[in-house]
């Protein structure tokens, strides 16, 4: 078993391992038990009644997070035409042309979202080895495949922050909430609309608690449980 070294045995004590604590008790205890140098992510992680098995119990989407991630987003966009000034317009950081999709094939991969607009999908289809074991590869379900009209607004959303979610192989579910410098308050509402959106995405055939277990942490922080009714009622305002 790993040795955890004496700055997280500091911050574990400031944790009643006994208690599930209310998400704004929670957010705030894991900004003081975060003892990184860097600005730690702040991560929420549920296990999940859902089967990842079952093709129907699938749980995938995205959440738009008023406070953003507190990191800038590179974005890259896959688009022609009247959809590529677009992009260029509203930001996106690069607008893949065919000399850096070759780069892309050869592993060049300096962007953290990828966006496509529907009538380039052919083209970077062949781009699925390479970009999907990265977890880069445009997707409807993630938001990331749009109509070439709505490349501005899903550059906008990427940009301004916006965390995905996947129900994972051993059923859990982790995300991105905001920074170990944020204000509680702020990570209280990222957290909200992470959790409504997760809770949307609810599938029909998951019966039972659909939530089994939660707790949040700090990045490189000790584990706080989390009162479970409690976070499945969070609601974004």
């Amino acid at each position: 078993m790993a040795q955890h070294g004496k700055r997280y045995q500091e911050a574990l004590k400031l944790v009643d391992q006994d208690k599930k604590y209310m998400p704004d008790e929670a957010l705030d205890l894991a900004k003081k038990t975060s003892r990184t140098k860097f600005d730690a992510p702040v991560e929420v992680h549920l296990t999940m009644g859902a089967d990842p098995k079952h093709a129907d119990q699938q749980v995938r989407g995205v959440a738009l997070l008023p406070h953003g991630l507190g990191k800038q987003v590179r974005v890259l966009v896959f688009a022609q035409g009247e959809a590529a000034r677009a992009a260029q317009e509203a930001g996106a950081d690069y607008v893949a042309d065919d000399e850096m999709i070759k780069k892309i094939e050869a592993g060049w991969d300096d962007f953290e979202v990828a966006i496509a607009t529907t009538d380039v999908m052919g083209k970077v289809g062949r781009l699925g080895r390479a970009l999907g074991r990265k977890g880069l590869m445009p997707n409807p379900k993630a938001g990331t495949v749009v109509a070439p009209g709505d490349v501005s607004r899903a550059i906008g959303e990427v940009k301004k922050g916006r965390t995905e979610f996947r129900l994972d192989r051993s059923g859990a579910i982790h995300a991105v909430v905001g920074r170990a410098s944020f204000d509680t308050d702020k990570l209280v509402d990222n957290m909200a609309s992470v959790m409504q959106a997760i809770m949307a995405a609810k599938p029909a055939a998951v019966k039972g608690n659909y939530i089994k277990a939660a707790a949040l942490s700090a990045s490189m922080g000790p584990s706080i449980k989390l009162d479970i009714a409690a976070v499945s009622a969070m609601k974004s305002k």
